[in-house]
């Protein structure tokens, strides 16, 4: 049987299409044609008469659906097909397919010319459908240059709101709106403020170019006073947050797992290795945030019984940049975790008295491989651990470390990896 065969043509946004001989030939031959409403619009002039059109409308299925008895189809696509494009698409549902590419420029390559910008050191984001876990990566990882992907829901506005929201306020953001249309476009460089603000156009797209500066930042310390801190592009540069730069459970400072003892247990959860984290009875988000910065990488689902749990979530996120972090509020032997990615990696810092239940539920959630962490202060908590680890089939007991920070009690940091 003969393979399907598929012409993929990039179009930019111009109402004045420039096409090589070779595409016109095949435009002018062509029976079936497909592509966005957009599309349609601009190739309108270009298409033979008698031809036929297929909408690429959501659900996919039916696109495919009418695709599959044309032999042979002409696609058109924005900017470079490969590019966050449908031919990407194509490829992963018909990967026997044949295919012939004739791309132009993508919309971020536009915008870098119309700004003479280089743009060979730039990180491309999708935020079109796409959740804000890459966005958030490249902030965390302070990239000097971002190039973003919108869609209506993840608009530039929506956009700097959110970095201006996690202390991410270093960046200028030039936008490209209507790109190619000659009566439509529009460029401006805008600062985070002034983008938060505004009002734009679809379809645009933005370039993010972040900015060297060091400035001072009020931090607070407690309900009634601040410090000054020294910022350096947005963020403090610490390997451990300081323990006083988080905002307290009712200022208690016992109620936190203190920077030395938490840069140990993210050695202990190796999560450089690791994709989805949990961190059960997170308190403060002391372990979750420091997590968040230093594996970027990471989905993190953050776990607390009390409701406090969500403010104090909230502004120590905000306050020290680490966006992306879900919150679950609740008994977490109650929770439903259907919708919480598995997790290889699990954090257990507080467990009002059920550590033996938590391990079970934990057990049954985690992925082969992946590690349970528990800091006990106590001989109690530690029996309870190795109890639940024996109780369950599926870990086996790590090797421990104790240690101490000055005059806290001493602090014994247990593991177990699940093995089936």
């Amino acid at each position: 049987m003969e393979k399907q065969k598929f012409i993929v043509i990039g179009l930019s946004d111009s109402r004045k299409q420039y096409f090589s001989p070779e595409v016109l030939q095949l435009i002018r031959q062509g029976n079936v044609f497909s592509g966005g409403l957009r599309h349609r619009e601009i190739m309108n002039d270009f298409l033979p008469a008698s031809c036929q059109w297929i909408n690429i409308t959501v659900p996919l299925d039916n696109v495919f659906t009418q695709y599959a008895v044309h032999p042979e189809i002409i696609v058109f696509a924005s900017g470079d097909p490969l590019f966050f494009g449908f031919a990407n698409t194509i490829i992963k549902r018909l990967p026997e397919a044949s295919l012939k590419l004739y791309p132009v420029f993508n919309s971020l390559q536009t915008l870098a010319h119309e700004l003479l910008l280089p743009y060979e050191d730039m990180r491309i984001v999708s935020l079109t459908g796409r959740p804000w876990h890459e966005f958030d990566r490249a902030l965390i990882e302070h990239t000097s240059k971002i190039g973003v992907l919108t869609d209506r829901e993840h608009t530039p506005a929506s956009i700097a709101t959110r970095m201006l929201e996690y202390q991410y306020a270093d960046y200028l953001m030039h936008v490209g709106e209507n790109l190619g249309n000659e009566e439509k476009q529009r460029i401006r460089t805008l600062s985070l403020e002034e983008a938060s603000k505004s009002s734009f156009e679809h379809p645009n797209n933005l370039i993010l170019v972040r900015e060297q500066k060091t400035y001072l930042a009020t931090v607070p310390t407690d309900k009634n006073s601040s410090k000054e801190v020294c910022i350096h592009n947005g963020h403090a540069a610490y390997f451990g947050i300081p323990d006083e730069y988080f905002q307290l459970l009712n200022g208690r400072e016992k109620m936190i797992t203190k920077a030395p003892i938490r840069l140990l247990t993210l050695s202990a959860l190796a999560l450089q290795q690791r994709t989805s984290f949990w961190d059960v009875g997170f308190c403060t988000g002391s372990v979750s945030i420091e997590a968040k910065l230093q594996f970027p990488h990471l989905a993190i689902t953050a776990f607390e019984i009390r409701p406090e749990g969500e403010r104090l979530m909230n502004e120590n996120t905000r306050l020290l940049g680490a966006p992306g972090i879900t919150t679950v509020i609740g008994d977490f032997l109650q929770a439903d975790l259907s919708a919480s990615p598995t997790p290889d990696a699990v954090f257990i810092g507080g467990h009002g008295g059920q550590l033996k239940e938590m391990i079970m539920k934990i057990s049954v959630q985690l992925s082969t491989g992946g590690i349970i962490v528990f800091n006990s202060v106590s001989e109690q908590s530690q029996h309870l651990f190795i109890e639940g680890v024996k109780s369950s089939r599926r870990l086996q007991l790590n090797k421990q470390m104790r240690v101490s920070i000055d005059d806290y009690n001493p602090i014994t940091i247990m593991s177990a990896t699940c093995i089936l």
